[in-house]
């Protein structure tokens, strides 16, 4: 990731200096001897390493003081926040951010990375820091970049989940796949509209008004689903947890709610009247 990032700088006309834990770095960039060279060299600093402890490793001891430390090392949000007063500390302004891509996709289009932290820092570098991917600020609180990256990744893997699960069904009948992939891209873009549903309701907090399915009659249908698996030879356990939330809900609100109700239950929300 390091790399596509220094090479859509060059690709812009930005020649960055850099430091890599291995000798190999694309050519056309200034190569430090060290970090701390690296870091000397320029005011902004951008760190993308392995995990949250290289970042400690690597700037351990290394004068940060009046520099723009800007971290696309995958964290937690509390990670990025104790990063935040670790670089404060450290006499340097901090920006954290949450890389919505993978390296074929740096200096492209549909690319782009969370930012949160100092709002002036992301303002004064702007030029840089898009060249990579587009800039998407959510706040001064430093640990929000990372939180809107998990969540979002956390939607992505859910949705593996589900054609996961599709797939593994059809084997036992020899469905060719790649016959049925675009029925299947299909119908998950359509649905995946419905998160505009949920996050009405949970702004407003009603999930019983105008519900075209509900909880109940959505848990009635988890034999079907349940069943089907069972007849094709597939393992059921990338959809029981799901289908237990909704059980769960079911038996503690009585089934009238919309499945945006299952949001509460994860956060610990007691269904309204219980």
């Amino acid at each position: 990731m390091g790399s596509a990032i220094v090479r859509a700088w060059l690709a812009a006309g930005i020649t960055p200096t850099v430091w890599n834990r291995t000798p190999k770095s694309p050519a056309g960039a200034v190569v430090a001897d060290t970090a701390a060279a690296a870091v000397a060299a320029n005011q902004l600093v951008v760190v993308c390493l392995l995990d949250d402890d290289s970042v400690t490793e690597v700037l351990d001891g290394v004068e940060l003081a009046g520099k723009d430390l800007v971290n696309l090392t995958t964290s937690t949000p509390e990670q990025a926040r104790a990063r935040a007063q670790w670089a404060t500390d450290r006499g340097a302004r901090f920006v954290d951010g949450g890389i919505m891509a993978v390296p074929p996709m740096i200096g492209a289009t549909g690319a782009f990375i969370f930012y949160s932290g100092s709002q002036a820092l992301v303002e004064e570098h702007t030029t840089v820091l898009a060249a990579p991917a587009r800039i998407h600020y959510v706040g001064e609180d430093a640990g929000h970049a990372a939180l809107y990256d998990i969540a979002l990744l956390s939607g992505m893997y859910g949705m593996f989940a589900g054609i996961t699960h599709a797939f593994a069904l059809l084997r036992a009948d020899g469905i060719d796949p790649v016959a049925f992939a675009p029925l299947l891209v299909d119908w998950v873009t359509t649905t995946t509209a419905s998160a505009y549903g949920v996050a009405q309701r949970l702004h407003t907090g009603n999930h019983t008004t105008d519900v075209t399915s509900n909880l109940a009659m959505q848990v009635a249908g988890i034999p079907t689903f349940l069943g089907t698996a069972k007849a094709q030879g597939v393992d059921p356990r990338l959809l029981t947890p799901f289908f237990d939330l909704m059980a769960r809900r079911v038996e503690a609100a009585g089934g009238n709610e919309d499945i945006a109700a299952l949001v509460d239950l994860l956060a610990g929300h007691a269904p309204v009247g219980v």
